[in-house]
């Protein structure tokens, strides 16, 4: 049987969040390429924080892929098993995608933190959110986001798991689908501190963007498959990856789906790459046959057992 290993995204960064990693080189050795490449200081902003610049999406989208990046250096410094498939959770595609030399670690640096100003400057902060759904079926939140929209922009866009769904669009729309689904019997509907609406149709001006710098982006076919986010199939040539990236920054993440066809592959475990433990958990809820192993801690790299 394979395995398959994916990458976090957004929402798994913390201050302090390295300190897990505490004597494997290659993390420090990750975060000082990347504070070189974007001549800002990473590993001091992940150590000692303050957390509200560490959130903001223009610094947590490098952060996370230097923490991916690290952590998958020291697996394959001490392992010999490879996956036999790739996926990144949002931002994590870019770290698959790295994982699988399709984009080199400098190319992906730059490239996340445009794509996070661009995010950031179609949707200004504070006009636009996003909330979590749990305990309500997928065609109830959809059906709560229509009612809310109200002529504004709501939309279903993380499908995390049975059961926890992820809205966003501009901010008084978000908050009538938190009513709406909680109408419709949701068990809990709160509000993301996060500052960018992502993978709903406000970013459609920033996919514009983004399609425009990657035409001088540099990439290859990847060595390992990876799944992507938006239409949970392999993207092979530079130009179809290329579309792929653009269409996740307005389009759904369909993680149930992309979990579904990593068992259908025979794969019979899922490891989390990088800091926090966010995706492992929700493996076996999606497909029971599956386990989730995280990798976020030095020990657990080389403890775990594929």
């Amino acid at each position: 049987m394979g395995w398959a290993m994916v990458f976090p995204g957004q929402g798994s960064q913390s201050v302090g969040m390295l300190q897990a990693y505490e004597g494997l080189a290659e993390v420090r050795a990750a975060f000082e390429e990347a504070s070189d490449h974007l001549e800002q200081d990473l590993w001091r902003l992940v150590q000692e924080g303050p957390e509200e610049d560490l959130n903001a999406t223009y610094h947590t989208q490098p952060v996370m892929l230097a923490a991916g990046v690290g952590v998958y250096r020291a697996w394959c410094a001490r392992r010999t098993e490879r996956p036999q498939v790739l996926a990144g959770h949002s931002l994590g595609e870019y770290t698959a995608l790295v994982a699988a030399e399709s984009l080199t670690f400098e190319a992906a640096l730059h490239l996340t933190r445009f794509r996070a100003t661009v995010m950031q400057e179609a949707v200004p902060v504070g006009a636009g959110g996003m909330a979590a759904i749990l305990g309500l079926p997928d065609e109830g939140v959809i059906e709560a986001c229509h009612e809310a929209a109200q002529g504004e922009v709501v939309e279903a866009v993380n499908f995390n798991s049975p059961g926890q769904v992820v809205i966003a669009g501009q901010r008084q729309a978000v908050e009538r689908a938190i009513e709406a689904a909680r109408a419709r019997g949701a068990k809990r509907a709160i509000l993301l501190a996060l500052s960018v609406p992502s993978h709903c149709s406000l970013m459609r001006p920033a996919a514009e963007r983004l399609a425009q710098y990657l035409e001088s982006t540099d990439l290859a076919p990847p060595r390992i498959p990876v799944l992507h986010n938006a239409s949970v199939g392999e993207a092979t040539t530079p130009d179809a990856i290329r579309q792929a990236l653009v269409a996740q920054l307005f389009s759904p993440v369909r993680w149930v789906e992309s979990i579904r066809a990593m068992a259908q592959r025979g794969c019979s475990q899922v490891v989390e790459c990088g800091p926090g433990k966010v995706l492992a958990p929700l493996v076996r809820r999606i497909e029971g046959t599956l386990e989730g192993v995280p990798l976020n801690t030095a020990a657990s790299i080389m403890d775990a057992t594929l």
